[in-house]
């Protein structure tokens, strides 16, 4: 609810935010408990979501994380399928099938995702503002605390929620490390002193310090000022988009209504009681219309629908709706937009499938050595140096080789002879490649080599062998 020092009115709620005063400062939103079906629902689906939040870092196969997002050494584990630099193409197309969804979801159902699965208003609505709630009470109670002087019982309250409230960041950062370099690093981290994993520590103290800063204090405006989505729904949503919708044919005009009691002018079924501004995270009144700021939390429709009950009217006078089921009484979902976000969708992923189906597990490539032509050695033979790259994406030890297609040519690997990568690993070697000198018929020869895994051969690479002519 807005404080009681704001002048905005419902005629200027487009010129400025809800959450910031006249002269700029900040306008402390203190949002109602609330209750009903959709709160319910949702508290369900964050118990769900937060359990698999918290729990994903431990899933293993074989040994190796289920989800690993290591930005650090650029190698990514998703749904136990590795990715490394090399497989940047696939994970693009992932990226665009992530957004091409969201833009379908929110030309569908609008915000739903923000109300019911963001992050932000998971740990918010359902965590740090619930325990905001049973240490400092309701909306007027923390508003009357925050009005006091520092006394007992301010330092009290205040004290016991920060400190409740860094023990979850505490939390939600190590769960977040441990998505970043994996589960059992953080443990190392976290049972040795800060001198031996400075970096680590480092990182989790940051982490800390956003979470507790974005809970305690930032809040809604995470939502507001930094969130990208609200600001696309101007070119997102259309009149057949469903968004959490005040039917203002049915609410208009707007008055008391008693119960069981005929008003001598026709009123709408809107009381004004204005509980729905009051139990908005985001300070807005949703009887504006859509805005930016609405994150379709359903709170409003929560309490509203108990309002029309005590009046003996229908529910759902704020609603999952459309602008033109309210107008025109019809909805239609699948508009022609939908159908061509569909197709795209579809294609994109079709196409991810293939990659990812096609995709090696294991590849090598091979350059010339810079600054290096060839080199004639006594025995009459012709040798080039080069440089070689294996990559093993799989979860496996395997055992490598290089052989020329050419039986006139030969390798002589430089260093240990045995080349085993060992899992998810990458090495880097050098090898000769030698021909004898009356077999060169070509200055520069194209040369195919064979790459072989555990003894069979997967894939063919071409390079260029140069040679003086006699």
């Amino acid at each position: 609810m807005r404080n009681k020092g704001s002048n905005i009115t419902p005629e200027s709620f487009r010129d400025s935010l809800g959450t910031v005063q006249e002269d700029g400062k900040r306008n402390w939103i203190y949002p109602k408990k609330v209750s009903g079906k959709f709160y319910r629902w949702r508290s369900y689906l964050s118990w769900v979501l937060l359990a698999i939040l918290f729990i994903g870092p431990f899933i293993k196969i074989d040994g190796r994380p289920y989800m690993l997002f290591n930005i650090f050494e650029r190698k990514f584990i998703i749904f136990g399928a590795a990715f490394w630099p090399q497989d940047t193409h696939i994970l693009i197309f992932l990226l665009l099938i992530f957004f091409i969804f969201i833009i379908l979801f929110t030309a569908v159902f609008g915000r739903v995702f923000c109300g019911w699965a963001c992050p932000q208003t998971l740990f918010m609505e359902m965590v740090f503002r619930k325990i905001e709630y049973l240490i400092e009470g309701d909306a007027s109670q923390q508003r009357k605390l925050n009005a006091m002087p520092w006394n007992s019982e301010k330092l009290w309250k205040k004290g016991l929620k920060m400190s409740v409230f860094l023990l979850i960041s505490l939390l939600i950062s190590h769960t977040v490390m441990a998505y970043l370099i994996g589960i059992d690093q953080v443990v190392e981290i976290v049972s040795q002193p800060p001198s031996a994993h400075i970096s680590g520590f480092i990182g989790l103290m940051a982490f800390t310090g956003i979470f507790l800063f974005v809970f305690s204090w930032f809040r809604e405006q995470a939502c507001i000022v930094v969130c990208p989505y609200g600001r696309l729904q101007g070119v997102l949503l259309d009149a057949n988009s469903i968004n959490v919708t005040y039917d203002h044919v049915r609410g208009e005009p707007r008055g008391m209504i008693r119960k069981n009691k005929v008003e001598e002018l026709p009123k709408g079924d809107c009381i004004d009681c204005t509980l729905c501004v009051q139990v908005c995270p985001t300070g807005i009144d949703i009887r504006n219309g859509v805005q930016m700021e609405c994150v379709n939390c359903t709170a409003c429709i929560d309490v509203c629908d108990e309002v029309m009950e005590k009046v003996d009217r229908p529910k759902g006078l704020i609603r999952y709706a459309s602008d033109n089921s309210v107008l025109k009484q019809t909805q239609k979902l699948v508009t022609t937009r939908v159908k061509v976000y569909t197709l795209l969708l579809v294609i994109l992923t079709g196409v991810f499938i293939t990659l990812l189906a096609t995709r090696d597990d294991l590849s090598a490539t091979v350059t010339k050595f810079r600054g290096m032509t060839y080199q004639e050695r006594d025995t009459g033979e012709i040798s080039n140096l080069y440089e070689v790259s294996f990559i093993n994406k799989t979860f496996k030890d395997q055992l490598i080789e290089l052989r020329p297609e050419d039986p006139t040519y030969k390798i002589e690997v430089v260093g240990d002879q045995n080349w085993t990568l060992e899992s998810q690993s990458k090495f880097d070697g050098r090898f000769f490649l030698v021909k004898e000198q009356e077999d060169v018929k070509t200055n520069q020869d194209k040369v195919v080599l064979l790459l072989l895994q555990n003894g069979e051969i997967i894939d063919k690479i071409k390079t260029t062998f140069i040679a003086p002519i006699r």
